[in-house]
């Protein structure tokens, strides 16, 4: 039986189109370069020939000149990879054309295809796509060549694209090509005829590459952050719908063709090349509205001529993630969600310079990157700089600033300045250059390192880690002097360990893999991150056993956490942020309080006529909710406060002034004649005063109009299992008890799927031939049986709106469980969400509210 891997697979579709790669300069967009920095291809396109790999978006004067030397000409060809629409990417592809005056032929890979672009309602492009984009690519540069009057040596990069926005270098040193031997060499036979020749011979093609995804494992995938197919919204704004980047509730009114959401569409044809590429046949299984919609776009797609082939069999079982909210919402035993939780993540590429207005059309969904940034010169302190042997910054930075002057005594100056700098005490920028980043295809002795703690709880995840260290020292004949107990990992002891291994550049290179895993440990498992994990996890519990008593307990316990979350925020607003340490703010309140609501719809969907809750206690939780927000107004960043969270500042902060101001001070016998001279004044006192009260009177009652609606949507979330078909008979629906047998939607649909017990809402999508079977030879007693999930040896399923980490590791224990170690199991999604996702999904500016 082949072994199904998603790493080898993009890996193995890179190499198909290695005779483009070959010699070329590459572009990548931003979200292929998180895809690919997530495969580890950058080695791959270097080693098929690749003359340098660049970002798109960002694109630099001296991306010329980044592969020259005294023996090559400059590069005829280019290679643009992008992962979102031909006409987003256009002006970032026209840019480097411009820039690149002697290339000959650009090539262009989308992961979109011509199907997708004619149904994407932001694109211009009809069916035929590729081909009419190559045509207007070839004529646009023409118009930009003829109007910018581009000479021979000399490149611009203020332009305007006929028309489009303007592009600002980034370098404000523009390069002359003529300064190079290669580049005389070059121009010298006829430079005079250099733009009409490049006109003329440019050629452009555009063709299909779908592998631009972002394997955890080789088992494990999510979609890339800056992907158009993750960007795209899931649900339109409607009553059923929740966020764009969530599907709408299941209540068994299918969209129509027309108002099939965008992301719909391409997760359906990313799936069904995905399948292509990986050589299988997919049985769609499908459990959800939006996922019976993907999955009729995948059955209309395939055809009768998908029998012939010969492909494996594998089954696709699609899941809609408004199904269950909860789960990801909580902070469950899983080490990878907490690396993702606390580790800082890269900037978006659209959020900055001239770009930051591509991507912000009425389609489009702004993620957090999946890149994160593990801060390795933060684990190896100042004393680790000292060291003779550990140069790598030095080098590093030395490199980047070695480009920024062509003064060879101020380079020098510069250096000296740089190592003194360096060897006294790293600076900001020095810790943003030594960052870390995870890459799934990093293993130690053949097993991966993600993989590996996927399906590992915490403690556990950190022990093998630990383990890892030991056997690398050992390895690499290296001692640590530190305290060591068996089944305990402690801070200081990886700490050691990791700088152990990074003494030396060589030895920092052969174990990069772990070293970078153990410092995303470390960082994760730090005091403050880890406290506040713990405490998230507790307040969890409570609310799952509160859940299994009364409404009132529930509504006791959810009103004690924004209350003591009011009160730590008016601490930290006046300058004690020591005693915030594992505390929760308001922010984390209002998300626990979103857990509480879906668990008392569970518990208590009859206690009030809109909610769960009695109208006295939603009447308490609404007046404290608007006391908190009074007092800690920017603590948290809710789009139901949009228009209104300038004033509540504003008042808090004229609260603040008046206080100080009424501060008792000595009495004067001066201050009795004062008195005297303002008799009569009281009026104009009064006056201000019930201006003033009449402001905040005002001020609240706006307030409370914002968090009635806050709560409506509550009402909405709390009606989960009542709106939602597949969950009405309870079976597959959260337990209410937060203990350590607490299972997701996920493991539940795994286990009733491999028992082959019945699942509602569950529907199978007949393939051509079935639909022909059932149809036509059914009457001849020819009929096709039903096809179990179980049946199949290989099952990918896919989460419409994205997964965690804890659901990939319950999803492995079903698998586990039910008896069947013949079946090779994918899980992908959307994305890997995190509760900060799911607030900002919920509450924040991606939210429906």
């Amino acid at each position: 039986m082949a072994t199904v891997d998603v790493i080898k697979s993009c890996i193995g579709s890179i190499r198909q189109i290695s005779e483009h790669i070959q010699d070329a300069i590459v572009y990548l967009d931003a979200g292929s370069t998180e895809s690919f920095q997530f495969i580890g291809a950058y080695p791959v396109l270097l080693e098929l020939g690749a003359r340098a790999i660049c970002s798109l978006e960002n694109m630099c004067a001296l991306d010329v000149v980044v592969d020259w030397n005294s023996n090559s000409n400059p590069a005829r060809k280019l290679v643009v990879i992008t992962s979102s629409l031909l006409s987003d990417a256009h002006r970032y592809i026209l840019r480097c054309l411009s820039t690149h005056q002697v290339v000959r032929h650009c090539i262009i890979f989308t992961s979109i295809s011509e199907t997708a672009h004619s149904a994407f309602p932001d694109s211009p492009l009809g069916p035929d796509a590729y081909h009419e984009y190559e045509s207007l690519l070839v004529q646009d540069y023409e118009e930009l060549v003829k109007k910018s009057g581009i000479k021979p040596g000399q490149a611009k990069h203020n332009f305007e694209d006929g028309g489009r926005s303007e592009f600002s270098s980034s370098g404000e040193n523009v390069l002359n090509l003529e300064a190079s031997s290669s580049g005389r060499d070059f121009y010298e036979h006829n430079p005079l005829d250099y733009i009409e020749d490049a006109v003329l011979k440019l050629v452009v093609s555009v063709h299909h590459f779908p592998m631009i995804l972002c394997p955890i494992s080789p088992r494990v995938f999510v979609l890339p952050a800056e992907g158009l197919v993750a960007e795209a919204y899931l649900s339109a704004e409607h009553e059923d719908s929740i966020s764009p980047g969530l599907p709408p509730l299941s209540t068994g009114m299918l969209s129509d063709a027309d108002d099939v959401p965008p992301g719909a569409t391409l997760t359906a044809h990313f799936l069904y090349h995905l399948a292509a590429k990986m050589d299988l046949k997919m049985e769609i299984f499908s459990l959800g509205d939006i996922s019976k919609t993907v999955g009729k776009i995948l059955t209309d797609m395939s055809s009768l001529y998908d029998v012939g082939r010969r492909k494996q069999s594998a089954g696709l079982l699609l899941i809609d993630r408004t199904l269950d909210l909860l789960t990801p919402c909580c902070h469950g035993d899983s080490l990878v969600d907490r690396m993702f939780s606390s580790l800082p993540r890269r900037n978006r590429t659209f959020s900055h310079g001239s770009g930051s207005q591509l991507k912000l059309g009425s389609s489009y969904l702004q993620r957090a990157p999946l890149d994160v940034q593990i801060p390795l010169a933060k684990i190896l302190n100042e004393e680790d700089w000292q060291i003779d042997n550990f140069r790598l910054l030095e080098t590093v930075e030395a490199f980047l600033c070695g480009w920024n002057s062509g003064d060879s005594d101020s380079q020098v100056e510069g250096l000296i300045n740089l190592s003194q700098k360096i060897h006294d005490k790293p600076s900001q920028s020095d810790v943003e250059i030594l960052t870390g980043s995870f890459i799934s295809s990093e293993n130690f002795r053949g097993m991966p390192l993600l993989e590996a703690i996927l399906d590992r709880k915490t403690k556990d995840g950190a022990l093998l880690i630990k383990k890892w260290l030991q056997e690398s020292l050992r390895r690499e004949n290296l001692t640590v002097n530190v305290k060591s107990r068996p089944g305990l990992v402690t801070k200081p002891e990886l700490q050691a360990m990791i700088k152990a291994l990074s003494r030396s550049q060589s030895s920092l290179l052969r174990n990069k893999g772990i070293i970078q895993l153990a410092s995303a440990t470390l960082f994760s498992l730090d005091e403050s991150n880890y406290a506040k994990w713990d405490a998230f996890s507790s307040a969890e519990k409570i609310l799952g056993v509160s859940s299994g008593e009364t409404s009132q307990s529930l509504a006791i316990q959810i009103g004690d956490l924004i209350n003591k979350s009011a009160l730590l925020g008016s601490h930290v607003n006046e300058g004690k942020r020591e005693i915030s340490k594992g505390l929760l703010s308001l922010q984390d309140a209002l998300l626990l309080m979103i857990i509480g609501y879906i668990l008392a719809g569970e518990n208590f969907p009859t206690s009030g006529s809109d909610g769960p809750f009695s109208w006295q206690e939603e009447h308490l939780l609404k007046e404290a909710v608007v006391d908190a927000l009074l007092e800690n107004p920017s603590v948290a960043n809710l789009k139901f406060l949009d228009g209104l969270r300038e004033e509540l500042e504003t008042n808090v902060s004229k609260y603040k002034s008046e206080e100080t101001a009424e501060e008792p001070s000595k009495l004067d016998i001066d201050d009795f004649d004062d008195q005297w001279g303002k008799w009569g004044d009281e009026d104009v006192d009064d006056d201000n005063k019930n201006e003033k009260v009449y402001g905040d009177v005002q001020l609240k009652l706006e307030l409370r109009d914002r968090v009635d609606k806050f709560f409506k949507f509550l009402h909405k979330l709390s009606g989960l299992k009542r709106k939602n078909i597949p969950l009405r008979d309870g079976s597959l629906t959260t337990e209410a008890n937060f203990d350590e047998d607490r299972k997701g939607l996920l493991y539940k649909l795994l286990t009733r799927v491999l028992g082959k017990y019945d699942v509602p809402g569950l529907e199978y999508h007949s393939s051509t031939v079935g639909r022909l079977f059932k149809s036509g030879f059914g009457r001849f007693g020819l009929g096709q049986a039903k096809p179990s999930l179980a049946d199949q040896n290989v099952i990918l399923v896919f989460v419409i709106g994205g997964i965690n980490g804890l659901e990939v590791r319950e999803a492995h224990e079903a698998l586990a469980e039910s008896g069947r170690p013949d079946i090779e199991l994918l899980v992908g999604g959307t994305t890997l969400l995190t509760s900060n996702d799911m607030l900002n999904l919920l509450l924040g500016d991606s939210s429906y509210i």
